[in-house]
């Protein structure tokens, strides 16, 4: 982003920015590798009808040949049909199978040092670093490690248009420098609505207030007492993965083991910190078991989250923080208290926005939500093999379709100049990351759930995005986008 000051600070105006659109790209002609498999299914059906039995064969291989066109080219919810088979082959299975309800078993206990998260999390193992206190989360599947910070920031908008500048630069200094080990396997960002348990306000009147039984301390007092719980508020985590097939030399030269990755991990949660302090965040410390536990019960339960933070003793044990019913439909996701249903931004603003276009997502009031930036950073000789082969395969593309007479489309014309700018930004030193945008979004009832997803669609598009219900994927998207765990779609 590039801005441009006058001589007086005052007169400084925020430039706007760009996003890259989502590629649309096939492997041929703008088809995808699945249409072609089904073109060429009823290529082949064609063929051998001709062949077989002549033009009488065709009444019997129509059919086929109509679905196949259909598969591949008939569109439902910003999908073809084709795109939409692997999902609802896996969703047929789970159900078939029961993986769609899950009721924890209170009787029979977790394996040792697992989380007791439902689904595919149900491995997840945490692992207390000695050194630094905090948790670490390993996850046997994706061969990650995976630590948690808390971010304290002042409200972005609220600042002046330089200082607001200043900010974003920090923060892509932040994002560049989560590219250059090439060992973080990707870096959350996730921001959440919590109901306020009145704590602070109760310790700050406990600090600062009068207690002289008086008329005015005896009313201030109530009012805190009724006041503080039905408040909202903002909290904001980082969480940093580490792959550890990646980073497998520097773990066997720590020690190997537990302690190795630990040991690798505090490196690159050190680099992030300093990262951070320069970008004017304020990273807290890395979360302990405890802090982990909590959010993920709240996650779960929101009801009993005000309740946990107001007495910090109770339910600050992993073995015991997932949730006790989780039951996944095609559109929702029901758990313990609460019902759910995540959105995936499937298209950032294609026009010139400022850094807080957000604002109307974040700052919607009155709905409990989760906003999760799953970020996949890619190495600087990685980003930029991929780059070189885009900028082939999109020539490439031009040339056929030149040579067979189509009209060049915008659309690719556009995304070409996105690849041009990537690798302008690649040269520059900016790193380059993959990014997936989620919004969890929580209610007590389903009615009230449809009028909060409703409510956060038309606020996602003020901020000029695309938004898409993940149908048949609610119990694995949730995981990502309400967990602070780094876990991927």
């Amino acid at each position: 982003m590039n801005a441009a000051t006058s001589s007086k600070p005052g007169d400084y105006e925020l430039q706007p920015v760009k996003f890259s659109r989502l590629t649309r790209r096939g492997v041929l002609f703008g088809l995808a590798a699945s249409q072609l498999v089904v073109m060429g299914i009823g290529a082949v059906m064609l063929v051998f009808s001709l062949y077989v039995g002549g033009g009488a064969s065709l009444i019997v291989a129509f059919p086929v040949i109509l679905f196949c066109a259909a598969l591949a080219f008939v569109g439902v919810g910003g999908h073809k049909l084709i795109q939409w088979l692997p999902i609802a082959a896996v969703w047929l299975w789970r159900s078939t199978g029961g993986q769609l309800i899950y009721r924890r078993r209170v009787v029979a206990p977790r394996p040792v040092g697992t989380l007791a998260l439902p689904g595919d999390a149900a491995p997840l193992r945490q692992w207390l670093d000695p050194e630094t206190g905090a948790v670490m989360v390993h996850d046997p599947h994706r061969n990650t490690l995976t630590a948690i910070v808390a971010v304290a920031h002042p409200a972005f908008i609220l600042l002046d248009p330089l200082e607001q500048q200043r900010r974003v630069t920090g923060w892509g200094r932040v994002l560049a420098t989560a590219c250059r080990s090439g060992r973080i396997a990707s870096l959350q960002i996730m921001e959440r609505t919590l109901p306020d348990s009145g704590k602070g306000l109760a310790e700050w009147w406990h600090q600062h207030g009068t207690g002289d039984d008086s008329f005015a301390a005896t009313t201030y007092g109530e009012l805190i007492d009724r006041a503080g719980p039905a408040g909202e508020r903002h909290a904001s985590t980082i969480s940093l993965s580490l792959d550890l097939k990646t980073a497998g030399r520097a773990i066997r030269a720590a020690g190997g083991g537990n302690r190795g990755s630990a040991a690798v991990l505090r490196q690159e949660m050190s680099t992030i910190v300093a990262a951070l302090r320069s970008a004017d965040l304020s990273p807290s410390d890395w979360l302990e078991p405890g802090d982990l536990a909590v959010i993920l019960r709240g996650a779960y339960d929101p009801d009993v989250g005000a309740a946990l933070e107001r007495h910090g003793d109770v339910g600050r044990d992993l073995a015991t923080a997932g949730p006790v019913a989780v039951t996944e439909s095609w559109s929702s996701l029901r758990s313990d208290s609460a019902h759910h249903c995540v959105l995936w931004i499937s298209e950032w603003p294609r026009s010139l926005v400022f850094p807080g276009f957000l604002a109307p997502v974040l700052l919607s009031s009155g709905i409990r939500r989760t906003f999760t930036l799953l970020y996949t950073p890619m190495r600087t000789d990685q980003a930029a093999r991929d780059i070189r082969k885009k900028k082939t395969e999109y020539v490439s593309d031009a040339a056929q379709r030149q040579r067979i007479g189509q009209i060049e489309d915008a659309q690719h014309s556009a995304e070409y100049n996105d690849v041009l700018q990537q690798e302008a930004d690649l040269t520059a030193g900016h790193g380059i990351l993959r990014v997936t945008g989620l919004i969890a979004i929580t209610a007590g009832d389903p009615d009230e759930l449809e009028r909060a997803i409703a409510d956060i669609e038309q606020a996602a598009i003020q901020a000029s995005c695309e938004t898409r219900r993940l149908w048949g994927q609610q119990a694995q998207a949730f995981s990502a986008a309400a967990l602070p765990l780094c876990r991927s779609i």
